[in-house]
């Protein structure tokens, strides 16, 4: 069975692989302090949605990321 993701997960993960993205290619203080802020925003919503939906929170995890990581594969 597909998790049914939100709107603002996936919204939360691509901030997170964006802020990833940006520090990759221009390491800097600011870049990891943020692109940890964002990775703690989606650590956080996919836990409190995996109980919501009461789903395991690694599967959650995995779908947003496929999910996501798809989308941008798409755009390119």
């Amino acid at each position: 069975m597909a998790i049914e993701l939100t709107p603002d997960l996936i919204r939360l993960q691509t901030a997170s692989d964006e802020a990833w993205a940006e520090v990759r290619e221009n390491p800097s203080d600011e870049g990891w302090e943020l692109w940890r802020e964002r990775a703690a925003e989606v650590q956080t919503a996919v836990t409190e949605y995996a109980k919501a939906i009461g789903e395991p929170r690694n599967q959650v995890e995995a779908e947003l990321k496929k999910a996501v990581r798809h989308l941008g594969e798409e755009e390119s």
